[in-house]
């Protein structure tokens, strides 16, 4: 791999834009050269396109202030020749993104995607690089078919599912049959902060458009396997979820029940989630946490306001796991789905894919 890469963002001005330029901000690997956004923000500095709507608890990178921002659908090739990648999280229809992600795949700009636009596409990689790093072989097959030497899409999973899927996948191999995820997330998952949407004070809103789908249908993906120049869904556990919308700033709750072909001990379960890790921590990647799930034995915990930011946000956190009466087990987790569920799961992703070379 390279000693550093110029990076690009490309939705700069959104919530998920700013969290990458925060995160990009004196990343030992990744240095920022590009920034993009609508035509109405194109032209100006970031500074002035942001204004007074910039949403992070750290100022923005001063490093970044005056870059000028170019026009993410017009000036795909200028930007391209700036950067050895791009991270991608526009605020556009889902036809519109799918175009413009392959526009810079085909420009031979690999695209690190925050956006649902491709998670379903066969060819293209939906990692969270603790659980399926080994999907990343499928871009050589993608590569192909864009006609690319170095282009391809790479995008990371629903920010809904990072809490779950992380403690539900070392225990795959007691062959899960079913599971009942109910999801509690965080408002800035909408891109929403209490002052933007005072609605949601002392609020609770059970429906969240799409979600549901995504939750049900997208660990199959992350679960599945390799075949035939596409990634081949599990056929099986079944998933059912309940996605609901609470006055939280940041971090996804999830309570979760799960039955087993072959039922393992409360032990066994908490031996595997202490001891769990994946590629990110065999190759040091610096967004990797150190300890992937932390488990909790309180009663009263994991909590959103005390845990979201462990380990930089990219930790996971799981607790009360117990009997069940219906189920073999239940139990609670969290992430931060702005950086786990979001920008840092990128970004991690993107450490994983340099270190493997695939962007050089």
């Amino acid at each position: 791999m390279k000693e550093k890469y110029n990076v690009g963002i490309i939705g700069a001005t959104g919530m998920v834009g700013q969290r990458f330029a925060t995160l990009l901000e004196n990343h030992p690997w990744f240095n920022v050269v590009a920034l993009a956004a609508s035509p109405r923000s194109a032209g100006k500095t970031y500074k002035e396109a942001v204004g007074d709507r910039w949403l992070m608890d750290t100022p923005m990178p001063k490093s970044m202030e005056n870059i000028v921002i170019n026009d993410a659908t017009a000036d795909v090739k200028e930007i391209a020749a700036k950067v050895d990648f791009v991270f991608c999280a526009v605020d556009m229809k889902k036809d519109e993104i799918k175009a413009l992600e392959e526009q810079y795949a085909k420009a031979e700009c690999p695209v690190m995607s925050n956006n649902s636009a491709h998670r379903f596409t066969p060819d293209v990689p939906m990692i969270i690089p603790e659980v399926n790093a080994e999907h990343a072989a499928i871009i050589e097959a993608q590569k192909k078919r864009l006609g690319t030497k170095r282009g391809f899409i790479s995008v990371k999973s629903n920010c809904s599912i990072q809490s779950y899927v992380p403690a539900l996948s070392p225990l795959r191999k007691f062959g899960i049959k079913n599971i009942l995820a109910c999801t509690y997330q965080a408002i800035s998952g909408a891109g929403k902060t209490f002052e933007t949407w005072p609605e949601m004070v002392d609020n609770l809103i059970p429906y969240i458009g799409g979600e549901e789908e995504k939750s049900e249908q997208e660990p199959l993906k992350v679960w599945g396997r390799i075949e035939g120049g596409e990634i081949v869904k599990a056929q099986s556990p079944l998933i059912t979820t309940q996605c609901l919308r609470v006055p939280v700033s940041n971090g996804h709750f999830a309570a979760v029940f799960v039955n087993f072909e072959n039922k393992p001990s409360m032990d066994e379960i908490k031996k595997i989630w202490a001891e769990y890790s994946g590629e990110p921590q065999a190759l040091n990647l610096p967004s990797a946490p150190k300890q992937f799930i932390h488990y909790f034995e309180e009663d009263n915990m994991p909590q959103a306001k005390l845990h979201r930011n462990l380990e930089g946000g990219m930790a996971v956190s799981v607790g009360r796991l117990r009997p069940d009466t219906m189920f073999d087990y239940k139990f609670v987790c969290l992430s931060h789905n702005t950086l786990r569920g979001a920008a840092g799961g990128a970004v991690e992703m993107a450490e994983l894919l340099a270190a493997k070379g695939y962007l050089d």
